[in-house]
């Protein structure tokens, strides 16, 4: 039975790492208007689905379904699930939410928790083990994100973005900037490098600045590196970008960084933007690091 004829809007599988923010997610995805069930056995999926295809007016903005290593047997059986429902005209998406190991163990140390593998595993096993478990699970997921350097608000931006755009329309391509010296996002598919632009920092008057301001774009587009930079970039995203999003997966995190995050990946990442907002629909931006500082 169709989901959208029925009135289900959208329905989420959120699934991923233990510690990566599943229970944060679904306090975000409530807070927009969904119906969020924590721990639903995979077999019950569909069940669960008829349910709500039977009183959509139940549901406002669509259902979204936690599932980690605790309620799925085995990687197999939730893809399956996700098939068979999919066949019957079920849109389901899944997110797959991760962080570094080393974050993991981090917030794990911090919150003094066991992982839900259990407790003959060091949570570094465990991390490692669920990962090897998770694996299929990640290829077949729709979004990926890596909440690693993300606070709570970064987090519902970037939740905002994936299901609450004021197009109504699902998000297919994303550009973030990030610094190199906070880690790489995990969840990008492709990663430019844009270290090799002059860098505004040492112009002190530019310094306190970031790439969204006027002054620093006009002082990158000065150098005739940045503009052919952005050109050559521009005529491998516009071979790369179709040919991923109809192949690969319905959608593309290109991430572009420098140094500190604050003003080459930024003003590039803006400019990639502009360029393919005007083309594309589902087109959204996103700063990691614009605020970490100055360097």
């Amino acid at each position: 039975m169709d989901a959208q004829r029925k009135g289900i809007r959208q329905f989420i599988i959120v699934t991923g790492m233990s510690g990566a923010g599943k229970t944060m997610t679904m306090k975000v995805l409530e807070d927009f208007g969904f119906i969020t069930i924590d721990g639903l056995p995979t077999e019950l999926l569909p069940q669960l689905f008829q349910l709500f295809a039977h009183r959509p007016s139940a549901v406002e903005r669509g259902v979204a379904v936690t599932l980690d290593v605790r309620n799925v047997e085995n990687a197999a059986d939730f893809t399956r699930v996700v098939d068979d429902l999919n066949a019957v005209g079920t849109r389901v998406r899944i997110l797959f939410l991760t962080a570094s190991d080393e974050e993991l163990l981090r917030r794990y140390e911090r919150t003094r928790r066991i992982h839900p593998l259990g407790k003959h595993l060091s949570t570094s096993d465990g991390i490692a083990r669920e990962h090897e478990f998770l694996a299929p699970v990640l290829e077949r997921a729709d979004i990926v994100i890596d909440t690693s350097r993300m606070d709570l608000p970064q987090h519902r931006e970037r939740l905002l973005l994936e299901f609450l755009n004021e197009a109504e329309e699902e998000v297919s391509l994303l550009f973030s900037s990030f610094g190199f010296k906070h880690g790489i996002p995990q969840d990008a598919d492709f990663v430019l490098d844009a270290r090799c632009l002059p860098n505004p920092y040492y112009v002190p008057e530019l310094r306190p600045l970031t790439g969204s301001d006027r002054a620093v774009r006009d002082y990158l587009r000065s150098f005739p590196e940045t503009n052919e930079f952005l050109e050559r970039t521009g005529s491998f995203l516009d071979f790369v970008i179709p040919q991923y999003l109809n192949a690969v997966r319905g959608q593309l995190h290109i991430a572009v960084g420098c140094t500190g995050g604050r003003h080459r990946s930024v003003a590039v990442t803006e400019w990639l933007y502009e360029r393919y907002a005007q083309t594309s629909r589902g087109v959204s931006l996103l700063h990691r690091d614009r605020g970490q500082g100055t360097i």
